[in-house]
Order: structure tokens, then C-alpha cells, then sequence
């Protein structure tokens, strides 16, 4: 199964300077149990704003300068190589950033989404799920407290038409 993860304020920012423009330990812990043990898949700019391949999950880089290594991770160079790469996988998730985020999102079945009920200054945004193609499946409040300043909700949607 191919899904997306994503977190996002109400107008759908997801990034500032190549960083999330909010610290929410709930979600992160959300993103950690969701990925532990699955591929997770990222642009080279959302890698290098990770730092580091993720512990307990395989990591794929999409980036288009061929002389691109990173230790730890495998690297790609085209959504072409990259989808014949995924084929292979049986959970997989794509986790940024925006332009991986919309070539892919009529590719998942899937997408993840913490929405956080606040509004922040941004430069990337994740598309708009058409409510023709895809229907909420669950959503759980989480709990703002004094470590997740923000009112936010995890929301599961699935695909009307899945492709798997």
C-alpha cells in the first residue's frame, strides 16, 4: 500500500525555510508510530530538514542531481525510477515535500493528515483533497496541552477509488 503523511495548518501550509513551521510532539510521535517499519519516501530538501535517515524505516530520496549520495538511504532521480522502486514495497509512505506531495497523491490510497486548527506563515502548501476523490475515514481529537500548543485532529482519508 502506497499512503501519504502529512501534517498542515487550516490553509494547508506544510513548510517555511525548509522547516515545519510549528512544534507538535503529539504529531510527531503520530508520524513515528504510523512509519516505524515501513518506507518512507522524501524530496531531498525534506531529507536534509530531517537531518538523517529515520531509525526502523527504509528511506528513499528523490532528488534530481545525479551526483546526490546520502549513507543510510537510497537515492533516486526520477518519479519513474522511483515508482518502479516502490512497486517492490508493500507499505510505503510518502512524507514530502510539496511537489512529491502532489505528482503522488492521485498514485495512494491512502493519506494521512494531522490538521492543525491554527493558521501560520508558510511557503509550501499540500494540495487540496477533491471531496469527490477521496472520504474521510476516521478522525481522532488530539489533545492540546502545555507540549502540543494547538487544537489538531488526525485524520485518516481513503481514496474513493483504491488503486491497490
Amino acid at each position: 500500500m502506497l499512503a501519504m503523511i502529512v501534517a498542515h495548518d487550516r490553509n494547508r501550509v506544510i513548510g517555511r525555510d525548509n522547516a515545519m513551521p510549528w512544534h507538535l510532539p503529539a504529531d510527531l510521535a503520530f508520524f513515528k508510530r504510523t512509519t516505524t517499519g515501513s518506507t518512507i519516501v522524501m524530496g531531498r530538501k525534506t531529507f536534509e530538514s530531517i537531518g538523517r535517515p529515520l531509525p526502523n524505516r527504509r528511506s528513499i530520496i528523490l532528488t534530481r542531481n545525479e551526483g546526490y549520495s546520502q549513507e543510510g538511504a537510497e537515492v533516486v532521480h526520477s518519479f519513474e525510477e522511483l515508482t518502479t522502486l516502490l512497486s517492490q514495497d508493500e507499505k510505503a509512505f510518502i512524507i514530502g515535500g510539496a511537489e512529491i506531495f502532489r505528482y503522488y497523491l492521485d498514485k495512494v490510497d491512502r493519506v494521512y493528515v494531522t490538521y492543525i486548527d491554527s493558521e501560520f506563515e508558510g511557503d509550501t502548501y499540500f494540495p487540496e483533497l477533491d471531496p469527490t476523490k477521496w472520504v474521510l475515514k476516521e478522525e481522532q481529537k488530539g489533545v492540546k496541552d502545555e507540549k502540543n500548543p494547538y487544537d489538531f485532529y488526525f485524520r485518516t482519508y481513503d481514496a474513493v477509488e483504491p488503486l491497490s
